[in-house]
């Protein structure tokens, strides 16, 4: 069995997460490095490690996660606009081998970014 992800350990209440929402296919936490006022994750509870380990069974599930990025920039009051990404690999910067949606907002962002 592979080691649990640190996002599975907040889950799973083996580790403190400053958890915004929750509901059967995902969770929302708090960045702990936040890039923007507003920076949350919305981390599906099924562990895929990348955008590259995605099936098309996920199809729903992923759907799912934009649908919660978009409930959440509205309760955290990003009227004038919000960024979401994936980062896929460590080239782009994943830091942990579970995939996860950043929503960042609360400012003005730059492109490219990067």
């Amino acid at each position: 069995m592979a080691e649990k992800t640190l996002f599975q350990k907040i889950m799973d209440g083996e580790l403190d997460g400053d958890i915004v929402y929750e509901d059967e296919q995902c969770v929302v936490l708090r960045d702990i490095n936040p890039q923007a006022p507003t920076h949350v994750l919305v981390v599906p509870r099924k562990p895929i490690p990348s955008l590259n380990d995605l099936t098309e069974e996920d199809e729903a599930l992923v759907g799912h996660l934009f649908v919660v990025a978009k409930k959440i920039a509205a309760a955290e009051g990003l009227d004038g606009g919000y960024r979401t990404v994936f980062n896929c690999g460590p080239d782009a910067n994943q830091t942990v081998p579970h995939i996860h949606l950043h929503v960042l907002g609360g400012r003005r962002m730059g492109w490219p970014p990067g």
